[in-house]
């Protein structure tokens, strides 16, 4: 009979085999090991995929941020924008931090510390800037245009014209935006799609720049009529009714958060303001106007000092962010915005900025300009009354605004607040870091993906 230790000497080497693997299976640093060794591969492509892009410009692990694709900018002759800058310096307002101006000190003594730290003073036609400098830094942006979905031309018009649209050479008008498009049309990418793939950002209203061959209305360049400009998309701050290529886009005003706390801190600044004013009125008389419209609701406002707050832009200092308007819209329930010089102007986007709710008088201010910014139900946060209605009998302002009970003010005022976000040009390039889409980033991925959607859906009459 073989005992225990007999009976182990007898073991086969392929048993003391599987005997130390099962030892190796069961120890529990072996799983760790295995995994180890597994992850090992996901672990390289992920270091590789996140390290920072070369070029500035967009980085492997964004790509899933650009679903609409990536645009190209060109690069241009600098006569076509910053010589434009520097040659044209009628307000320096223009020229500090990328067209967000200096900042709003004025503002200090009306607002917290830390939210006068937001407000510059912005000049109203600074929109091309602000969209060259955003552009050039986005994430989005490719240097390689065979991989571009949209390309953005960064040629400052509103610029270009502007210095001569009260001189009557009309050439000198025209000479800027004409060379543009000859330097333009030798590109390779506006070869392939004849600029539908095209965009531009231009900070004066769509008017300015569509001439018409009638001498007595001789004002602008004919910039937007010519051939070239038919298929590009332009965001500008007043545009053509039933001219799907002109995108209205908000009036550039001086509040630029940087992030999501000040943009809060804001909203609810205006929201807690106590409000002694029924409705303001801030603007000046047109006498070179016939029947003008604002000369009109000037004499209504002296004439009920109980209900209205006036700023008289031809006596008081109406610059841009300036204290005393802000102070009236700040105050005030309801703001009266009657047409500017166009139908729209900037006022419309300072007086919601404060949380006082606008009041319409023409349809095209507001409500055919901006639906990709704007409340699509526009009794939600604006009152409209029709100016001829106004005409017969301006009393009726003040009947109509009475009628709202607290409530129906709050209400409608919480949806002008809500909308603050997207009427706003933020600090900074990044939606992710900065914690809000801005008016930027809705007109930057709107135009990206109807261009896409072109491109993936082509219009059988255009081919």
């Amino acid at each position: 009979m073989i005992n225990s230790k007999q009976a182990q000497n007898q073991i086969k080497p392929h048993t003391l085999i599987f005997s130390n693997y099962t030892l190796i299976y069961s120890h529990p640093r072996f799983f760790l090991f295995i995994i180890f060794f597994i992850l090992i591969p996901f672990l390289v492509i992920y270091s590789f995929f996140s390290l920072p892009p070369q070029n500035g410009v967009v980085s492997q692990t964004k790509l899933d941020q650009c679903r609409s694709g990536k645009v190209y900018v060109y690069n241009l002759p600098s006569n076509f924008n910053t010589d434009l800058l520097s040659n044209n310096i009628t307000d320096s307002s223009l020229t500090p931090n990328h067209g967000k101006g200096a900042p709003a000190a004025d503002l200090r003594r009306i607002m917290p510390e830390n939210l006068a730290h937001s407000w510059y003073r912005t000049n109203q036609f600074a929109l091309e800037l602000i969209f060259h400098d955003r552009i050039l830094n986005h994430k989005c942006r490719t240097t390689e245009p065979e991989s571009a979905t949209a390309f953005y031309i960064p040629f400052y018009a509103g610029l270009a014209v502007g210095k001569y649209l009260w001189t009557n050479n009309t050439s000198v008008r025209d000479h800027d935006g004409n060379m543009l498009l000859q330097w333009i049309k030798t590109q390779k990418p506006w070869k392939k799609s004849n600029g539908s793939d095209h965009f531009i950002a231009i900070g004066r209203i769509t008017w300015d720049f569509r001439r018409m061959t009638d001498p007595g209305k001789m004002w602008g360049s004919t910039f937007l009529n010519m051939p070239e400009m038919q298929n590009v998309t332009r965001f500008i701050i007043e545009k053509a009714p039933g001219d799907p290529y002109d995108v209205g886009v908000p009036y550039p005003t001086g509040f630029h958060p940087a992030t999501k706390n000040t943009l809060d801190q804001w909203q609810k600044f205006a929201r807690d303001y106590n409000r002694s004013s029924l409705f303001t009125f801030v603007g000046a008389a047109r006498n070179r106007v016939p029947h003008d419209f604002r000369a009109l609701l000037l004499n209504y406002c002296r004439n009920e000092p109980g209900f209205c707050r006036l700023v008289d832009c031809d006596t008081s200092h109406c610059a841009t962010n300036s204290s005393a308007v802000f102070v009236a819209f700040l105050g005030s329930e309801f703001c009266l915005q009657p047409i500017g010089d166009s139908y729209t102007r900037r006022s419309i986007f300072d007086c919601m900025l404060a949380g006082s709710v606008p009041v319409f008088f023409w349809n095209r201010t507001t409500y055919e300009q901006y639906e990709w910014f704007l409340p699509g139900d526009q009794e939600s946060y604006s009152v409209f009354i029709d100016s001829e209605v106004v005409r017969n009998g301006s009393g009726v302002i003040k009947q109509v605004l009475m009628r709202y009970s607290k409530d129906e003010i709050r209400r409608k005022r919480q949806k002008v607040i809500e909308t603050i976000p997207r009427i706003v040009y933020g600090m900074g390039n990044d939606d992710l870091i900065r914690g809000f889409k801005d008016a930027f980033d809705i007109g930057f991925d709107g135009v990206l993906e109807r261009i896409k959607e072109d491109k993936e859906w082509p219009n059988p009459n255009l081919l």
